[in-house]
């Protein structure tokens, strides 16, 4: 995406390189992405975005445009991020949900999987939900909110908002507290998980489709 909006940029203003608040995953949705660029237009900020938008494709959208202070950077000035990952439970499921919900029909223990996501709240050290390979040497990150609702047709919403995100920390952290809500594993298991740093002893990644990043805070 983000060479997108180079190109849809550089169509009207000259190339200039665009800073995302956050990576997310390959086939991981966003409604709030946010991204910084020194930009040379000319332009008020609302030409910005109708240029921006006659450029691009149709699944990608400029929603705002705003002058900032100089020196502003998305991903240094994040103060905290919010991601939403949907769990579609019903028993046949529905073709407009298919790209955009994890499909899992099966029962579920609604308070084991709230007392599992309510032990990673907090600051810890999440390096157990981190995706191998990663270089990131201080794995220490703070959620400030792990909450899951139920909505129509058995569909469960896990909302995650934390400071900061390893890679894959979120679907990991999802996949096992659906693990929790399947009875392969106890609710206070998390704390020896979050303890033990390795990933193999953590949950199944969720799919990416499921997930969004719903908002960025600056």
């Amino acid at each position: 995406m983000q060479g997108l909006i180079e190109d849809a940029h550089a169509r009207f203003a000259g190339y200039a390189s665009v800073a995302g608040a956050s990576r997310t995953d390959a086939g991981v949705h966003a409604l709030g992405q946010a991204a910084s660029v020194v930009s040379k237009a000319e332009q008020p900020v609302d030409g910005i975005r109708r240029g921006m938008n006659a450029a691009l494709p149709d699944d990608v959208r400029v929603l705002d445009v705003r002058e900032m202070p100089r020196g502003f950077h998305a991903r240094y000035h994040a103060r905290s991020k919010a991601y939403r990952y949907f769990i579609d439970t019903a028993a046949v499921q529905l073709p407009f949900d298919r790209r955009y919900a994890w499909h899992l029909p099966y029962p579920y223990d609604l308070e084991a999987m709230r007392d599992a996501a309510a032990r990673f709240v907090g600051t810890h050290d999440f390096a157990a939900l981190q995706g191998s390979g990663s270089s990131v040497l201080n794995t220490v990150r703070t959620l400030t909110r792990v909450d899951i609702s139920e909505g129509e047709r058995g569909r469960l919403v896990i909302e995650v908002e934390g400071t900061g995100f390893l890679r894959y920390m979120v679907r990991s952290l999802v996949g096992t507290v659906v693990e929790v809500g399947h009875g392969r594993r106890p609710a206070h298991g998390i704390d020896a998980i979050l303890a033990t740093r390795t990933r193999a002893e953590a949950g199944r990644r969720a799919p990416a489709h499921g997930l969004c990043l719903v908002r960025v805070d600056f």
